[in-house]
């Protein structure tokens, strides 16, 4: 039993939270863009966190089930329906063989995931079933799904209670909060000032491994060249033209531009949510305040595990 690819959407993949342990041998973790929203929708379906899903990126495609099964749509909102019929966000359902879900454009974000009780099941490679999509490995065939395509489920037994989430989901993603990066002391006091009090925008040539922005030009005091070294997941890099590039979950390992902050970990989330166009703002706060709110985001999906054990 599984699912077959009636029509793919835009970029659809397989991705679990991702390939970590790797960087050393030039491999990103990539995993799904936004991780939180996926680990709510396996939650949503029963399986553990780290069972795949479909990631679909600003316009889904049409999905017909070959056997019973239990799903959820969670992440940005998109237009929706089973058979005809409107499909709800963030709430468990139940689906026959034969039915076809359809995923339109969306609504507001950028991604929203497809889960399915016993997790999409394809090979793993290096400890994880996720798709890279600029070194096609992984996933599905190293690549975004096709029509043709047909996906098997897994292991119906790896499943545990599922959940209903009585609570909306409302992130506000276009705040982004920062840390210092390693060579935030490159910048001086008006380019910090220009950097946090300016809004940026979103550019068209964004992908999996690097948010691009566009707005204020970023200047450097020593320049905008450094000796490679490696790349976090979310820093932010100011090039030689000034605009800032956000690492993302398929970055190159290494780089030799300098970075002036980091994307805090609990809003790693919004930021796979930015589509082109839209608008955000970078607001600094300290190790501190990022470790509470990392705290407070992974409490919350905690207190859902509990209130459904």
């Amino acid at each position: 039993m599984g699912i077959s690819i009636l029509r793919a959407g835009l970029q659809d993949t397989v991705q679990d939270l991702g390939r970590n342990g790797y960087a050393h041998l030039g491999i990103s973790s990539s995993g799904a863009a936004d991780a939180f929203s996926l680990r709510i929708g396996n939650l949503l379906v029963g399986n553990y966190g780290n069972a795949a899903g479909i990631e679909v990126t600003l316009v889904g495609g049409k999905y017909k089930f070959t056997a019973d099964t239990f799903i959820a749509l969670s992440g940005s909102e998109f237009q929706a329906d089973l058979n005809g019929v409107s499909f709800p966000f963030h709430r468990g359902k139940y689906v026959q063989k034969d039915e076809i879900l359809t995923i339109g454009p969306t609504q507001n974000g950028a991604r929203c995931y497809l889960a399915v009780r016993g997790g999409i099941d394809v090979p793993d490679l290096l400890s994880a079933k996720t798709t890279h999509v600029v070194s096609g490995l992984g996933g599905y065939k190293g690549r975004s799904l096709q029509k043709g395509d047909t996906l098997s489920i897994g292991n119906l037994e790896e499943v545990t209670q599922v959940i209903d989430i009585k609570v909306k989901l409302d992130i506000k993603r276009n705040i982004i909060r920062i840390n210092n990066g390693l060579q935030s002391k490159w910048f001086d006091g008006n380019s910090w000032s220009s950097f946090t009090d300016n809004t940026y925008f979103v550019s068209e040539s964004s992908s999996r491994m690097g948010i691009r922005l566009s707005g204020e030009s970023i200047n450097s005091t020593r320049g905008h060249e450094i000796i490679t070294e490696g790349i976090p997941l979310g820093a932010i890099q100011i090039p030689g033209g000034g605009q800032p590039i956000i690492s993302f979950v398929e970055h190159q390992t290494t780089g030799g531009y300098p970075k002036i902050a980091n994307v805090i970990n609990s809003d790693l989330c919004k930021v796979g949510q930015l589509k082109p166009g839209d608008q955000i703002q970078f607001q600094s706060v300290s190790l501190e305040e990022a470790e509470t709110l990392k705290f407070e985001q992974e409490a919350f999906i905690k207190s859902l595990k509990n209130n459904h054990a």
